[in-house]
Formats: structure tokens, C-alpha cells, sequence
């Protein structure tokens, strides 16, 4: 049985510099990690879904944060770096994946092993999703060095919390040769 992907706002308004929710330069180093991923992933045959968020201009989350990724911008598109691989996506317009999306739906029909979820904002939109997929009583998996948010202490906690809370799988990545 096959796992299926999740990349969580690996989007323009999430990952451009001089966007209003710029998640910053270390987000920008896991695009390798992502795409290392994915192929692997994929040759495993693994499912893809591209998550992007994607929100109408009177969205009442901009009461909390600054306006982005509204619907029919760029800014919810993948990013350039990801668009060669094939997958689904799924648009959303709260922290996680599952809300008023069919992405319940697409997992009954995929039926996978276990969900693995990379992506930013480790702290709301990937710590969200987990929680969510966990309470369906799916298996899951965060890679380390496929996760990234704004702020590193958050980061740090929602990984924490994931893991010991949660019950999700958190994969720290493998030592690199030499080291």
C-alpha cells in the first residue's frame, strides 16, 4: 500500500521573499528536502496533494494576519521549484487540509499507509492537518528537514507537541556520509 504526500503552502505567498506572510529564508532551504521527497515518494508509488492556501479578499483570518494568498492571485499557486511534479491540489482556506475541503473523501478512495506531511507553517497549517489526520486515526509522518515556519521556537514546540501528543512519526533526517 502506498503513502500519500502532503505539501502544506509550499505556495508564493508563503515562500517569495517581500510577500506578507514570507515564512522566511530557512523555509526556502527545505524546497530540496521537498522535492527529494516527493521523487521518492512518487517512485514508491506514493499520491501527491498540493495544499495551497486560498482565501476570499474578506477572508476574517486577515483579522489575525495579514492579507495573502487570496483566491485568483498568485500568490496561492505552487511554487515554481514544485510545479514539474505531478500531483492533485487541494485549496484551502483554514490552518488545516481537512476543513470544508473533500480531502476525507480523496483519502477513502486512496486508502494510504500513512500520511506524510512537509510544508510550512509547521506551528498552524502542518500541525493542524496532523492533528486532524490523527484523529482520523491515521498513521503520520513529519519530516524534520521538510518542515519550516516563522518562528523557530514554535517550530520546535509544534514538532514536540506532534510527536508526544499527537502520536505522530517524526523523522529526523538520515546522517549524511562522512559525517
Amino acid at each position: 500500500m502506498a503513502n500519500l504526500v502532503l505539501v502544506v503552502d509550499v505556495v508564493v505567498g508563503f515562500m517569495e521573499p517581500g510577500r506578507n506572510l514570507y515564512t522566511g529564508d530557512n523555509a526556502r532551504q527545505i524546497i530540496p528536502n521537498i522535492r527529494r521527497l516527493i521523487e521518492k515518494e512518487q517512485a514508491n508509488g506514493s499520491s501527491v496533494i498540493f495544499v495551497c492556501d486560498t482565501h476570499d479578499p474578506d477572508d476574517l483570518e486577515f483579522e489575525m494576519f495579514p492579507v495573502h494568498c487570496v483566491k485568483g492571485t498568485d500568490e496561492c499557486e505552487i511554487i515554481p521549484e514544485l510545479t514539474e511534479y505531478r500531483g492533485d491540489t487541494l485549496r484551502k482556506r483554514r490552518y488545516s487540509a481537512f476543513f470544508e475541503t473533500d480531502l476525507e473523501h480523496r483519502l477513502s478512495e486512496l486508502k494510504p499507509e500513512k500520511i506524510v506531511i512537509c510544508g510550512v507553517c509547521t506551528d498552524i497549517c502542518v500541525m493542524h492537518t496532523a492533528a486532524d489526520a490523527r484523529n482520523r486515526d491515521y498513521a503520520v509522518e513529519v519530516p524534520v528537514d521538510c518542515v519550516a515556519s516563522f518562528d523557530d521556537d514554535a517550530h520546535r514546540y509544534a514538532l514536540q507537541h506532534m510527536e508526544r501528543i499527537l502520536g505522530v512519526n517524526i523523522v529526523e533526517p538520515a546522517p549524511t556520509e562522512g559525517a
